[in-house]
């Protein structure tokens, strides 16, 4: 039944995402700047740190391929970043404190180095012809703004939700 609630989550922050990015495109704020949602991926790093590694791989990589076939022009770059962002992430958070706060800057972090990783792939293939300040200015910085607000919107629930799941009990 976990399993099912964890996927229905998934969809629900996949669909969400693609909603939000069709109904706040163009010019809703400002011609020139671009908000990118990351809500799937925030989900996989919440999972990640509340839930387990594996699960937050397995979901990284599944959800990952699924963002690259329906969105993207570079098949297999989510497929293979959120499962080693997902990896990152466990890793960082034994080492850091694991309270809420701490998590939703590790997260907002981890968006940010998906983000540059990202444009830096489309740099290296030519798809992106901008500089990294303009980057910073148009894409990055708002893209961290709407996936901050959306972290704290959406942390606690995340928490509860994948805690009471009890995923810990998973092997390692």
């Amino acid at each position: 039944m976990r399993y099912f609630i964890l996927s229905f989550i998934a969809l629900v922050f996949f669909v969400f995402e693609s909603i939000f990015a069709q109904m706040f495109a163009g010019d809703a704020f400002g011609a020139d700047k671009i908000l990118v949602p990351h809500f799937m991926m925030i989900f996989v790093f919440f999972l990640t740190m509340y839930g387990s590694r594996k699960m937050g791989m397995l979901y990284g990589a599944i959800l990952g391929l699924t963002y690259d076939v329906v969105y993207t022009e570079i098949l297999g770059i989510y497929m293979f970043l959120l499962p080693f962002l997902a990896y990152l992430i466990s890793k960082s958070m034994k080492i850091l404190q694991n309270n809420i706060l701490i998590a939703c800057l590790t997260a907002l972090l981890f968006t940010a180095v998906l983000e540059i990783v990202i444009f830096q792939m489309n740099i290296i293939l030519s798809f992106a012809d901008m500089g990294f300040g303009e980057f910073a200015e148009r894409r990055l910085i708002p893209t961290l703004l709407l996936n901050l607000a959306f972290i704290i919107i959406s942390c606690y629930p995340l928490k509860r939700i994948i805690e009471k799941l009890d995923l810990q009990g998973e092997t390692e």
